[in-house]
């Protein structure tokens, strides 16, 4: 006897047999024992997770020798022909090979005739979105009321490309993508049956790699098989699928913790001496860098290897964070990158980087100091005479002794773009004039007519970035006053109005210009200067 796949020989026989789908299970199998039937249903979801398998048991609940029921029995006439493809009263269509309307029309020309073998004549539509428009309207009127020994049964994996007035017509059941644990456990469950020596970890590997869907799953689990003669293990799977093993980035992993990048290169380099998959390599460090999360916060909410454990001793907490953060966009970056092993250098060198006073050793200086990492930004004006340049050098090189005074528009000018403020914060802050600054605390004006920019939320913005910029914990006031101020704003705007006056009157002095007025009787339009 030829061989038969696994995903045809374990495919679902009842309700019991599915896995994964409780919720919809439970509507059906209630709606059939109450005997609530209704004329359309369709299924949805993702490929592989039960749609048209589900479709059939329906089928044979429906017309079981037994009467309707929510288990039908399997062995008799009617559930044998079904599950042997056989039952001439269950009408199977790819919608994706017959979507014309000549196809429709033909196939709801023999819905008026009652059923030859079964209680109800049932069409089975795979990949209904596939249908034409025209195979649609043709529908419609049927789809809504039947003879009452039809029932139709819809499948797709595109629910909204259907017009709604078939959904309106129908029964809706999403089928959600199958748990990586509730594969791995069926996947168990046939190699024990089949008596195929296993290693609990790849089945697991190949669940991940299945992606929700129960039939890839079999698949794969085919695939391994074979590539293991007879046998399924975590070192045969990981060369099949080209995947890398979370022990094999251990090392990896030490070296980013060491911030050694000379090292780090040098696995990097190993890794792809293998020619590995780097977007499972970066979704395998995800995957660690959850676990060590997880580890570090919530021990014991799950199972972490002991491996996972040292290793997350060796992380801060909000560099873990950080690095999750970094693979999760270093995979969004990699297919634009000109190779995927440059995306993801580039992704493990931004780990290196974004460690604000941490050494990183290189091959040409292995022990920076962490000072010369990351130099302190210029606090102030750089213009001379100033008293807020030497206020920010005392500052960066040793604690305040003695309160230091800044005061007027011109360093608040010079120190406004330097805050990095963004948005209705920047707004505010152009909006102020700055009184003075006396050793931690910082006073600035604004105007009353001003006043409903103010909120203590954006008042903070402004303390935490002027705290950045004189790199000390400082104290923000803002005094409201009726007094006309000069601020940014209006200084730049002030500057605009007489660079546009400069312009208007360079203008009216050009000889060309003037010859145009005299000729044409012309003006100059101020506001068209820019």
């Amino acid at each position: 006897m030829s061989y038969q796949v696994l995903a045809r020989k374990w495919r679902p026989r009842s309700f019991k047999d599915m896995v994964g789908q409780e919720h919809i299970l439970r509507m059906l199998a209630n709606a059939l024992e109450q005997q609530r039937i209704h004329h359309a249903y369709l299924f949805t979801g993702t490929r592989g997770v039960g749609k048209t398998t589900l479709a059939r048991i329906l089928a044979k609940c429906l017309n079981c020798d037994t009467g309707i029921t929510a288990a039908p029995c399997g062995t008799c006439k009617t559930c044998t022909a079904i599950d042997a493809g056989q039952f001439l009263d269950l009408f199977e269509v790819d919608a994706a090979s017959r979507t014309k309307v000549e196809d429709t029309r033909e196939l709801l020309d023999n819905v008026l005739y009652p059923p030859t073998q079964g209680r109800y004549k049932v069409y089975l539509i795979d990949e209904v979105h596939m249908l034409s428009n025209h195979s649609f309207n043709a529908l419609l009127k049927t789809l809504e009321e039947p003879p009452e020994h039809v029932k139709f049964l819809l499948a797709t994996t595109d629910p909204k490309r259907l017009p709604v007035t078939v959904l309106s017509r129908c029964l809706q059941f999403h089928l959600k993508r199958i748990t990586p644990e509730q594969i791995a456990k069926h996947l168990q469950h046939i190699c024990a049956s089949e008596n195929i020596s296993h290693e609990p970890p790849a089945l697991d590997k190949l669940a991940k790699a299945a992606d929700g869907s129960m039939r890839d799953a079999l698949s794969l689990l085919d695939q391994a098989i074979a590539y293991g003669h007879g046998t399924v293990n975590k070192s045969d799977v990981n060369a099949m699928l080209g995947s890398m093993a979370q022990d094999d980035l251990v090392p990896l992993l030490e070296a980013l913790a060491a911030q050694n990048g000379s090292l780090l290169f040098t696995i990097i380099n190993q890794l792809a001496e293998r020619a590995p998959d780097f977007q499972q390599i970066l979704d395998e460090l995800i995957s660690v860098f959850h676990k060590l999360a997880i580890a570090q916060l919530v021990p014991g909410a799950t199972h972490v290897e002991n491996v996972m454990t040292s290793l997350a001793s060796r992380f801060a907490p909000e560099d873990v964070q950080l690095y999750y953060q970094i693979a999760l966009l270093g995979k969004r970056d990699l297919s634009i990158s000109p190779s995927p092993q440059q995306g993801f250098e580039m992704t493990m060198l931004r780990m290196l980087a974004f460690k604000p006073g941490a050494p990183v050793k290189t091959a040409a200086n292995p022990a920076v100091p962490a000072a010369t990492v990351k130099q302190p930004a210029e606090t102030a004006s750089t213009a001379s005479g100033t008293a807020s340049t030497e206020s920010a050098a005392v500052k960066q090189a040793e604690p305040v002794s003695e309160p230091t005074t800044i005061t007027g528009l011109a360093e608040w000018h010079d120190m406004l773009p330097k805050l990095e403020l963004t948005g209705m914060a920047r707004t505010l802050a152009a909006n102020c004039t700055l009184e003075k600054i006396t050793g931690n605390k910082v006073e600035l004006a604004l105007s009353a007519n001003h006043q409903p920019l103010l909120s203590q939320k954006l008042k903070d913005r402004i303390t935490e970035a002027l705290s950045r910029l004189l790199k000390q914990n400082l104290q923000l006031e803002i005094r409201i006053t009726t007094a006309d101020l000069m601020t940014p704003i209006k200084q730049q705007q002030s500057e605009h109005e007489q660079r546009l006056a400069e312009a208007r009157q360079t203008i009216l002095a050009d000889p060309k210009v003037k010859k145009f007025i005299d000729m044409y009787d012309a003006t100059v339009e101020v506001s068209l200067i820019s």
